[in-house]
């Protein structure tokens, strides 16, 4: 016997075969295996189940890459502008902010970069 004042501890048996769910006043569900764990689907967005992926860069730093073969090649481009407007010719220059574009029989050109839509090459080489 143990000393006085001191609780026994006692076994619990549980039985996995059948578990009822609920309170009396509520209706009662019969549910069978509830005391064992099985893996569950997350709840809510099934996409956030996968694995969150970073965003991609804004910037890859491959502008200036593109536009030093395009200076040191002579390559003809064509630029876009915001406004529409298409000029052609080759990249001699460029820096943060601006290009500097040389044309043939026409001004050489500085463009301001946030004016540029795209800077699309032409193929062939500047004669």
């Amino acid at each position: 016997m143990p000393p006085a004042g001191r609780k026994v501890p006692s076994i619990v048996l549980r039985l996995c075969s059948a578990t009822w769910l609920g309170s009396r006043s509520s209706a009662r569900r019969f549910v069978y295996n509830a005391c064992m764990s099985f893996p569950r689907p997350p709840q809510g967005n099934p996409n956030n189940s996968k694995r969150s992926r970073t965003p991609p860069p804004e910037d890859t730093f491959e502008e200036a890459a593109f536009l030093k073969a395009l200076g040191e090649k002579q390559r003809p481009v064509s630029v876009k502008l915001m406004d529409g407007q298409i000029v052609h010719g080759w990249v001699e220059y460029y820096d943060k902010n601006m290009v500097r574009l040389t044309r043939e029989h026409a001004p050489n050109l500085f463009i301001f970069k946030h004016e540029i839509m795209y800077i699309m090459e032409d193929g062939g080489k500047r004669k």
